[in-house]
């Protein structure tokens, strides 16, 4: 319960941190933000092990795909995720899976220098689906 009340105040603040952003690819809807992981609460961030930093950024992502009765509902997926800095340097983004009871949903973190706005691409792969290729860009500020 507590690490379901943690991820609720995870999702939480990323919205109110950032706007959550969506894209539709058929069936399935990718929800995805960045944020830089100062924004964390304490707890949230002691719960998934993530450093609190001006300089250290927290990519969230969660697939959506409806059920039989169209709903739709969290799927595991395969996420290769990289950014690109104003400088044109490439890091890749390690994605770690999250499950809490129905809720899947991916965090990565990676290093940041605000100001400054970083590209992102990122390759979603769904059993019975076809890979999905999703870019977006995200400010970041002191």
């Amino acid at each position: 319960m507590k690490r379901l009340l943690a991820a609720l105040s995870l999702a939480f603040l990323a919205a109110a941190a950032h706007a959550e952003i969506s894209q539709k690819f058929g069936s399935l809807e990718i929800h995805y933000n960045a944020l830089t992981t100062d924004a964390l609460q304490p707890e949230v961030a002691r719960t998934y092990k993530i450093e609190r930093s001006k300089t250290r950024g927290l990519l969230t992502v969660s697939v959506l795909k409806p059920n039989k009765v169209g709903v739709r509902m969290p799927v595991p997926a395969k996420l290769k995720v990289y950014a690109t800095n104003p400088s044109q340097q490439l890091t890749h983004i390690d994605m770690r899976e999250v499950k809490e009871g129905t809720a899947v949903y991916y965090l990565g973190e990676f290093r940041v220098s605000p100001p400054a706005t970083l590209k992102f691409n990122a390759t979603v792969e769904v059993a019975g689906e076809p890979r999905r290729e999703l870019s977006f860009e995200q400010s970041f500020y002191r």
